[in-house]
């Protein structure tokens, strides 16, 4: 009898988590889709993932363990995905767990929407009693984007798609440049790539997947998940794909975020005028631009403004004050870099 061929690739980057690995692997064997293949690479770990990995393997012919050749989550997302066959590709972190329907409930958005579509859903971190404020804040904002399948209006603040909490089809990633990019954070720069290949985002609007918050995650600790990587990542993103030369170009906002946003601009020749809201720093001169008040600027048509105000409550003002001008101002474009 002929091995029935997948239709999900299920690709799954494994570092140290022996901890929550059982849980995890149970819960995709326990999935009501059950035409799936899981390819597994161990990067480098020190504990006994591997051995558990290949206990799964041994048991179930549809998980296939490998050793990671490049230490990295791009390297073993690349050689899970160059060892995959399934028309469907997934993504899936190791100490998280999936709801018993996620793979089917995914794979049918992606059969109603077709070509051209990236499948997710909404997120729930646990355990409850440690869930840290801030990726309270990251799961409330996210999944109301995805509710509203709205995820690309506000590229520019953080990643917005999940990234375990994804899935699309081959012809449609490899579109976008698959795993070949070498730049992190992999999962955000992932999403500006889909952004601009035109793969629009399509939602299921209940809990697709379970993100474990615990003290070893490689985004709380990973040098490559620190906040100057993900600056970067969006300068290079906006850049070729965003900045319009005909338009005019404001930087509002003159902390710590505002002056690496700055020194982008200058390196890259790039004209810019810069406001602020802190009366100390209004007429100075930093890096060869001269900072003017914020309400003292003339706003107007063919603009546009990157918000990098790193203050919640100030930020929010601004943007409804963009957003007034901008219903009245066609060509008036804005983005908020925090």
């Amino acid at each position: 009898m002929s091995k029935r061929v997948p239709e999900v690739s299920i690709l799954m980057p494994v570092y140290n988590a022996s901890s929550f690995l059982q849980e995890c692997i149970n819960s995709i064997i326990a999935q009501s889709e059950q035409n799936w293949e899981l390819i597994a690479v161990d990067d480098f770990s020190i504990d006994n993932s591997w051995t558990i990995l290949n206990h799964y393997a041994f048991q179930d012919q549809r998980i296939t363990c490998l050793k990671n050749n490049k230490k990295g989550i791009i390297p073993a997302l690349r050689l899970a995905f160059e060892n995959s066959i399934g028309d469907l590709i997934t993504r899936m972190d190791a100490d998280d767990i999936m709801p018993i329907d996620k793979i089917f409930s995914l794979k049918t958005l992606l059969e109603i929407r077709g070509n051209s579509f990236i499948a997710t859903g909404l997120i729930k971190y646990f355990p409850e009693e440690t869930v840290q404020d801030g990726f309270r804040l990251y799961e409330k904002w996210l999944n109301n984007l995805s509710s509203k399948e709205t995820n690309y209006e506000e590229i520019y603040k953080e990643c917005v798609i999940p990234s375990p909490c994804w899935m699309i089809s081959r012809s449609d990633l490899i579109k976008a440049g698959a795993f070949n990019s070498d730049i992190y954070p992999e999962d955000y720069d992932l999403c500006f790539r889909l952004r601009n290949a035109g793969i629009k985002v399509s939602s299921v609007n209940k809990i697709m997947h379970f993100w474990r918050d615990h003290e070893c995650r490689v985004s709380r600790n990973g040098e490559n998940y620190a906040d100057n990587k993900f600056l970067d990542l969006k300068m290079h993103h906006f850049i070729p794909n965003d900045y319009k030369k005909e338009k005019q170009l404001i930087l509002w906002g003159a902390g710590k975020k505002g002056k690496l946003i700055a020194q982008a601009l200058i390196q890259n020749k790039i004209p810019f005028h810069w406001i602020c809201n802190n009366p100390s720093k209004i007429g100075h001169n930093i890096y060869g631009v001269s900072l003017k008040s914020a309400s003292e600027f003339p706003f107007g048509k063919n603009q546009q403004v990157i918000m990098a105000v790193a203050q919640r409550n100030s930020g929010l003002e601004i943007v409804q004050s963009l957003n007034k001008f901008k219903a009245d101002n066609n060509s008036f474009e804005y983005f908020c870099f925090c």
